[in-house]
């Protein structure tokens, strides 16, 4: 039987609706619309009258109703989905509030839910997760509707891994600021003042429009803010009584959202860059967030080649193949010791990548020479907050230029290749067989690491890589969230910028199960077969996550990392311990996930999720995933528990 969630309504559903229910007075042709998409941007931004073309539809009584004000035909909430309509938003994700009921009505029946469609969500937090990777996976923002007030604390930190992963998410937040209006009880303790005071710290940008014309401009306004520059998130508020109240007279106009040019930095200043890397004996290039889809792929490789110059590829996107014989990021440390010039891309940490600090003994260590010359290309000083110190610790550079580095590459590139002297070439040419025997070592040495205890159990995580990439090597595969095992990043051959697509940003745990959720519901409109490696104590956090993805029929290979804990903090306890002269074996209290074990089959089983384990012995592994696989290919999500080593 048909999903009534899912099912966009038919014009005669739509019609019989509005003369049957009283509910709504729709313009003529809205079914049409909605069905489309355009025509809908069309209406409204020919500023179509609000006075139904149909009005001899209404009853008599429903007319009476009307007129009273007992029936709203035309409510702001429809004029608010029009907005968003005309920024192409295609998802809209939401754990159901009251303060934007409206909104959610209008999205539902008059936006014929598409363009947005509704993706029900368990938690705020997972809403914001959903987001922020389906942003990474799209190259597009999609919308998330909050409670403005408990709704926004539950969020918070999916904002702030968005934030701190520059990542641009549309926060639409309901809120009641009239408190003669205020219905008494829970819409009381759910009102704010300044609901977006909570997240101000970091987001980009946020308004709280007091009238329809004002919500229109700053919707397009915190649209093409939150995808400017450093992206980011955004707060737009939705008033109660601006959405659920009568639209009077002729509709708002909405402008029309021209996206700003990328931001190049200063040209001068890039030449400048570009002499020094020219008279360099050891350049080196450090990517982070460089590249923000496969054209910033092809001007980094373009970039390092004509130079013949490694490059680190520090994972906060897929920046560089790794097949690509200058890609030597294993080869970190020797290659910034040896470096005379260093062209750092977007690197959220310039300080730790030519210093190092111990642990626990917090003292410092260059990891560079003194004259070693840095240059910096990003817009991390742009949007520095005060409070949040996601900026990390200050490094003097020789040159800081503000600016795009995908935008800023292809000027130095330019210039090495017009300035640069028959001798100079050759020095670069005579890089290239070195670098090759470098990347050679790089790859077989990584192999070697990957082989050891290969048939231990628990699974080794080289082998839980190595076999899922056996499976999944024919698809047009992404690995939705490439931060968690090493090993993918390693010997996973990839050279597409979707491939691989970073971590959280702020390390928030409960990140991993929403976002790949949100990366592969992108995905599945592009043909991509998304995969992710679950760790057990993420998806903890955010297990209602798998229902959605069960839901709305999101196709996502879930390959769990069941490691039995919090390993990271039993580390951390381990190294207390020693410093304390104490036992190192009790680490484990109060950071293990045993006795009782959890079975993550059955948990996503019970949200309607196929999924297999747990798995313990690594023979059985890859005929588990050949079975996960084939769930995924028929568009459903499958999970399987692997039971593994800790790292």
């Amino acid at each position: 039987m048909p999903d009534p969630e899912n099912q966009t309504p038919s014009k005669e559903h739509l019609e019989k609706q509005v003369v049957t229910s009283g509910r709504r007075d729709f313009l003529k042709g809205v079914a049409t619309a909605s069905a489309a998409g355009v025509a809908m941007v069309q209406q409204a931004q020919a500023a179509a009258p609000a006075a139904p073309a149909a009005a001899s539809t209404l009853s008599p009584a429903d007319a009476k109703a009307v007129e009273s004000g007992r029936l709203i035909p035309r409510p702001g909430s429809d004029f608010m989905v029009d907005v968003i309509k005309t920024l192409n938003v295609e998802y809209v994700a939401a754990n159901p509030g009251s303060s934007f009921r409206s909104l959610h009505e209008s999205v539902v029946n008059y936006g014929g839910n598409k363009s947005p469609e509704l993706i029900t969500c368990l938690h705020e937090e997972s809403a914001v997760a959903i987001a922020h990777g389906y942003a990474k996976a799209a190259g597009k923002p999609m919308a998330v509707m909050a409670h403005g007030s408990v709704g926004f604390q539950h969020a918070a930190m999916g904002v702030y891994n968005a934030w701190c992963d520059r990542v641009p998410v549309i926060m639409i937040g309901g809120n009641g600021i009239d408190a003669d209006k205020r219905r008494p009880g829970t819409e009381w303790s759910h009102s704010v003042q300044d609901p977006a005071l909570l997240l101000r710290d970091y987001i980009k940008w946020d308004d709280a429009p007091g009238s329809l014309q004002h919500f229109a401009e700053s919707t397009v306004r915190a649209y093409r803010v939150a995808t400017t520059g450093q992206m980011g998130p955004v707060v737009i508020m939705a008033d109660i009584d601006l959405q659920e109240d009568a639209i009077h007279g002729k509709p708002p106009t909405i402008p029309k959202l021209q996206p700003a040019l990328p931001i190049q930095g200063d040209t001068g200043s890039l030449q400048e860059a570009a002499k020094l890397l020219l008279n360099a004996k050891n350049p080196v290039i450090i990517a982070d967030r460089a590249a923000r889809n496969q054209d910033g792929v092809k001007a980094l490789v373009s970039l390092a080649e004509s130079l013949q110059a490694p490059v680190i590829d520090l994972g906060g996107r897929m920046n560089f193949p790794n097949t690509h014989h200058l890609c030597l990021s294993d080869l970190k440390r020797p290659l910034v010791r040896d470096a005379d010039v260093i062209l750092m891309l977007e690197v959220a940490d310039p300080w730790g990548q030519v210093n190092a600090l111990s642990d626990p003994f917090k003292t410092v260590r260059s990891e560079s020479k003194p004259d070693v010359k840095v240059i910096t290309i990003g817009m991390n000083d742009v949007s520095i907050r005060s409070n949040y110190q996601d900026f990390q610790r200050f490094l003097s550079v020789e040159m800081a230029i503000p600016g795009e580095a995908q935008a800023s590459m292809p000027v130095i590139t330019e210039y090495i290749q017009k300035n640069a002297t028959a001798a100079q070439k050759a020095v670069f040419e005579a890089r290239r067989e070195p670098m090759k025997k470098r990347w050679a070592k790089q790859l077989q040495d990584a192999k070697e690491g990957a082989a050891l205890g290969w048939d231990a159990s628990p699974i080794s995580t080289a082998r839980l890589a190595m076999e899922t990439f056996e499976v999944i090597k024919n698809e047009p595969w992404c690995l939705a969230v490439s931060d968690r095992i090493a090993w993918a990043r390693k010997l996973w051959p990839t050279t597409e910028f979707h491939q691989m697509l970073g971590g959280s940003g702020g390390q928030g745990v409960g990140y991993g199960l929403p976002a790949s959720v949100g990366a592969a519901l992108a995905n599945k409109s592009l043909g991509r077969m998304t995969v992710t490696f679950q760790p057990d104590g993420d998806l903890l956090y955010a297990p209602g996550a798998l229902w959605t993805a069960a839901h709305h029929k999101i196709p996502l290979l879930m390959v769990m990392h069941n490691n039995g804990g919090y390993y990271q903090e039993v580390m951390h306890l381990q190294r207390m311990a020693s410093m304390h002269n104490r036992r190192t074996d009790q680490a484990w209290i109060g950071n293990s996930l045993r006795n009782p074990d959890i079975d993550f089959a059955k948990i996503a089983q019970g949200m309607g999720v196929w999924a297999e384990g747990p798995i313990k012995d690594p023979s059985q592994l890859k005929g588990a995933l050949q079975r996960a696989l084939a769930e995924v290919k028929q568009g459903r999500p499958a999970l399987l528990d692997v039971v593994c080593q800790a790292r």
